[in-house]
């Protein structure tokens, strides 16, 4: 009887000892990849819309353009063919964002900005007809802007060309650090993101090391050792994509329900680009760390395997 108690309590003890040398901690590395792309897909996801928002501000930049007092009707149209026909104007819906501000309503538009009202003492209005063009962000540099200035101004029948140049500069400036800022980010984060990925399924390889060289000692090859491991970490890397990308949608959910128009500084194309590009990422790092991690210990000896 105690023998046959010793025997059953020896194979428990063997049982759980294979178990615990071969089990693989599924749940753990799901969800440290998960976790990882939903970092990385976030930050992207902010990227995105932070370049939405600059191009918002970029098209708001106005460049005033003032024309001869007692123009002509005609002049008046041909000035905004030539507007209408450059190439460095904004087009909406095949539509030239140019708008046509007579001086009369200017004049309403500065009493009322003011509270002054230069009727009182002068005679005549002085301010002119002017057109507001909003400007392609890629002419928006200093340099193109007095370019574009100068050859406006050549133009019959216009007076003069104003545009905020300190205003420009500034955006560009911080435009410019920001960017920056982000990709540095961006670049950090991606390696922190694959070092952690890459040492999690090392982690959990180190666990499958013994059925590695089982595997080998009944005389599997290579490729039959490493591709039920292989197309596993493909399925884990799917997963915790599918996963990050349900949690990157739910987040954005939340907060544009507190943060009023955040939706509109993404496109939906864009979402899904980003939710694609994680699940790919998640696929890739978790096969070439699984890959790395599996023939390092094929190649171990059975004394480093310890």
């Amino acid at each position: 009887m105690f023998i046959f108690e010793n025997k059953n309590l020896s194979d428990e003890l063997k049982y759980k000892t294979r178990k615990k040398l071969g089990s693989y901690p599924y749940i753990s590395v799901l969800l440290s990849i998960s976790v990882a792309l939903f970092v990385i897909g976030l930050l992207t996801i902010i990227i995105l819309q932070t370049n939405q928002l600059i191009s918002l501000v970029r098209e708001k930049v106005e460049v005033q353009v003032f024309l001869d007092k007692n123009i002509t009707e005609n002049d008046i149209l041909r000035v905004r063919n030539v507007l209408s026909n450059s190439r460095f104007v904004i087009r909406t819906d095949g539509q030239a964002d140019i708008q046509f501000i007579p001086r009369d309503e200017a004049a309403e538009i500065f009493i009322r900005e003011t509270g002054e009202n230069f009727k009182d003492f002068l005679d005549e209005n002085p301010l002119r007809d002017a057109y507001i063009v909003h400007m392609i962000p890629e002419y928006q540099h200093p340099d193109s802007l007095a370019r574009i200035g100068k050859q406006l101004e050549s133009v019959n029948g216009v007076y003069e060309v104003e545009y905020m140049e300190s205003l420009i500069e500034s955006i560009n400036r911080n435009i410019a650090k920001i960017t920056t800022i982000l990709l540095g980010i961006a670049a950090v984060m991606l390696i922190v993101v694959i070092i952690l990925i890459n040492n999690t399924i090392k982690l959990a390889m180190y666990s499958q090391r013994f059925l590695i060289r089982s595997m080998q000692l009944v005389g599997a090859t290579t490729s039959f050792i490493q591709w039920p491991f292989l197309s596993r970490s493909i399925w884990h890397g799917f997963l915790s994509g599918i996963i990050s990308s349900t949690l990157l949608y739910s987040a954005l959910n939340y907060a544009d329900k507190h943060i009023s128009g955040l939706s509109q500084l993404i496109d939906f194309n864009d979402l899904i680009l980003v939710f694609a590009s994680v699940t790919l990422l998640g696929i890739l790092i978790a096969f070439f760390s699984t890959y790395r991690a599996i023939n390092k210990y094929i190649n171990l000896s059975l004394d480093e395997l310890y």
